[in-house]
């Protein structure tokens, strides 16, 4: 039983920092993502990153201000998120796939999916 636990959500204000957590439990998980999901929107990728630490980005909207990074020895995820904008409110999802290669960006990539976690930025 695969399961995939997220911490760090929180309220912050406009301009702060936040870090997400996700631990893969069951198998190892070679390819881990965040995703999030505003109020009434799709769920859109954030970033991805592979076992070898590859990792790939949401064009714009978050380049340059979130770093996602892993630890292969504790099945984790991280995803660092700075100078935070209102805009980035939503529930961060974390995703899992048992799959090598250069990170997906679908979210038909990912068979395994967390619980989401809240991020409220506050302008």
């Amino acid at each position: 039983q695969v399961q995939l636990v997220e911490s760090g959500g929180g309220l912050v204000q406009a301009g702060g920092s936040l870090r997400l957590s996700c631990a893969a439990s069951g198998r190892s998980m070679y390819t881990m993502a965040w995703f999030r999901q505003a109020p009434g929107k799709e769920r859109a990728f954030v970033g991805a990153i592979n076992w070898n630490d590859v990792s790939t980005y949401a064009a714009d909207s978050v380049k340059g201000r979130f770093t996602i990074s892993r630890d292969n020895a504790k099945n984790t995820v991280y995803l660092q998120m700075n100078s935070l904008k209102p805009e980035d409110t939503a529930v961060y999802y974390c995703a899992a796939a048992p799959s090598y290669g250069y990170p997906a960006t679908s979210r038909a990539a990912y068979g395994y999916w967390g619980q989401g976690t809240q991020v409220t930025v506050s302008s």
